[in-house]
């Protein structure tokens, strides 16, 4: 093991990266930062960094290994374009692939697919569950990504005030999780972890420590498996007033925390 290398994991989505609702801009127009659009989706701008935050990706990539951790497909993923070079290792679906310079690892998926056999509920149990107990007044889309886990698509400001607990306490008792982010209603099974996935890839690149950053409770496996970890004032976590030994809190939130956590990151 190289003693001089760190691991730095992070979520994207609204904790490096964020959509133009996520911002989270609060300064007067004239001094908003500049910003740099990291994700182009059917031909429209989706997702941004500060400019500050796009000069401080390459020096992170140069200086650690960087691994985005994301609970996006494959496909999703592919999207994104961070300034620097491209990442060798990535993690999607929540930690169901391993991508080594963007090929899946198939031994990988393999162990995935044995846990989820031997400890879980079916996925097809599970979505027609999600499908019997939601409304259509407030359903929007129902999605199932990677053949691994489900969501829903939901108008939230319509979403029954308990619904998501309910939903929770009964995949709990089936080896599945529950988590609520934006407008997207998450049932991901429990081996499928973004934190097992950085440990193998620490164990193959042997890095002194780990350092990690998320924003929802689909994070804070990763966060409390790191040496130290960050999270912003925004997002699940921050609202369900989540904590843990290791783990601070930047002040800041929306773009801006994005940039502070990168500045967290380098250094250490």
């Amino acid at each position: 093991m190289n003693p001089s290398t760190t691991l730095v994991a992070s979520d994207l989505d609204r904790t490096l990266i964020y959509s133009a609702g996520a911002l989270g801009l609060t300064v007067p127009d004239a001094q908003a930062p500049r910003l740099l659009c990291v994700e182009v989706y059917q031909g429209k701008p989706l997702s941004y960094v500060t400019e500050t935050a796009a000069g401080l990706l390459p020096r992170l990539a140069a200086e650690t290994v960087f691994v985005p951790a994301t609970t996006r497909t494959r496909e999703q993923y592919g999207r994104i374009h961070l300034p620097g070079p491209t990442p060798r290792y990535a993690i999607c679906a929540n930690g169901g692939h391993i991508l080594v310079d963007g090929v899946s690892d198939p031994d990988w998926q393999r162990r995935v697919a044995a846990r989820m056999a031997g400890e879980c509920a079916s996925l097809d149990e599970v979505r027609a569950h999600l499908l019997a107990v939601a409304d259509p007044a407030w359903l929007l889309k129902e999605r199932v990504a990677e053949d691994l886990f489900a969501y829903l698509v939901v108008e939230r400001a319509l979403l029954p005030e308990g619904w998501v607990k309910e939903l929770a306490a009964w995949a709990d008792g089936r080896g599945w999780g529950v988590s609520l982010q934006g407008r997207k209603v998450y049932a991901v099974p429990k081996p499928l972890t973004k934190s097992a996935a950085v440990q193998e890839i620490a164990r193959r690149v042997g890095p002194a420590r780990i350092l990690a950053a998320g924003d929802s409770l689909l994070d804070a496996d990763l966060l409390l498996a790191a040496d130290r970890a960050w999270r912003p004032s925004h997002g699940e976590l921050a609202d369900t007033g989540w904590s843990a030994p290791r783990v601070d809190v930047v002040p800041e939130r929306g773009v801006a925390a994005g940039e502070e956590i990168l500045r967290r990151f380098l250094e250490g």
